[in-house]
């Protein structure tokens, strides 16, 4: 090779003690997984796996390879600023024609959105393709889950930008949802806590409207800790009367202190928080009590007359 060309070439900033621990080491996976990571600007264990056609796991023991001798920190984050590289249009023009993995990705995605996708569509999803190295398969998944979960939120007819398509691709790559089988579990997951987030709502009596960001915080809690909504439902009826209203606040405090007392289950509250019970159910709960004292005294009382009585007449 002549200088010229060696002139006209990027370099990568390879070092040569990096190199002699990559050399020293003996590992091939992870010599190219370091390569990887300095041509690309960053690390994102699918696009590596796809990339240099490792599984997962072979990906998993380079990285955490390359962290035991001090090339890279943490490579299994992704790069902090979760901001995309400024793709040309040439440059996704180019791969559309010789990538026919990617091609498939642009039509499912003009087909499910019902338009044709802008200059800015186009670089965002070659993005979430190029850079966050997502499969194609699992593009177009996403593409129809964030379509269904949008008009869920916000109305038939109502479609998502691919700025929220990116955003919960990047959650997807945060969350290791790289795979088919992990998105669907994922998905049911996801289905899961929208109906019981649709049950806690209809156990708060909101039945015109969605929960609010605050609201959906709450819930959300309140589900992690790991209440079912008849759970929550108790907690709702004492938030009630104990305010005269929902306070969500108040409602809070009493579903962490359950928590904190190993309460979740409408039976357990009753046995383990009786002192918290409405007044007259604590009243009507002594009342058989009361009701045996009182009977005792009587009988008690009426032995006594008697013995008086046998007395007197002696």
């Amino acid at each position: 090779m002549n200088d010229t060309t060696n002139k006209s070439e990027n370099t990568l900033p390879l070092t040569v003690g990096a190199a002699d621990r990559l050399l020293a080491c003996a590992d091939g996976k992870s010599a190219l997984l370091y390569l990887h990571i300095l041509r690309c600007g960053g690390f994102s264990a699918s696009r590596a796996a796809r990339d240099l056609r490792c599984t997962p796991d072979e990906i998993s023991r380079a990285a955490d390879n390359l962290r035991r001798l001090g090339l890279v920190s943490s490579p299994e984050e992704p790069l902090p600023s979760e901001e995309l590289p400024e793709y040309t249009g040439r440059d996704i023009a180019e791969r559309a024609k010789t990538d026919s993995a990617f091609e498939g990705v642009i039509f499912e995605a003009q087909r499910a959105l019902g338009k044709m996708l802008s200059t800015n569509d186009m670089r965002i999803l070659f993005g979430i393709y190029d850079h966050l190295g997502l499969p194609a398969e699992l593009i177009c998944l996403l593409i129809n889950h964030c379509i269904e979960a949008y008009r869920h939120a916000n109305g038939d007819g109502r479609m998502p930008t691919m700025r929220y398509i990116e955003k919960e691709a990047w959650f997807w790559v945060r969350s290791e949802v790289t795979t088919m089988e992990a998105a669907e579990e994922h998905m049911r997951r996801e289905k899961r806590s929208l109906q019981l987030t649709e049950q806690v709502r209809e156990v708060l009596q909101i039945h015109s409207r969605s929960l609010t960001a605050t609201e959906k915080k709450y819930v959300d809690g309140w589900l992690e800790l790991g209440f079912s909504p008849e759970a929550i439902a108790v907690a709702y009826d004492r938030t009630v009367v104990g305010t005269g209203k929902l306070t969500w606040k108040y409602m809070d405090r009493i579903l962490r202190d359950w928590h904190e007392k190993g309460l979740f289950t409408p039976e357990q509250i009753e046995q383990g928080d009786a002192r918290h019970a409405p007044a007259a159910a604590r009243a009507a709960a002594k009342a058989p009590a009361a009701a045996q004292d009182a009977a005792v005294r009587g009988e008690l009382e009426n032995m006594r007359r008697m013995y008086e009585s046998m007395r007197k007449g002696r």
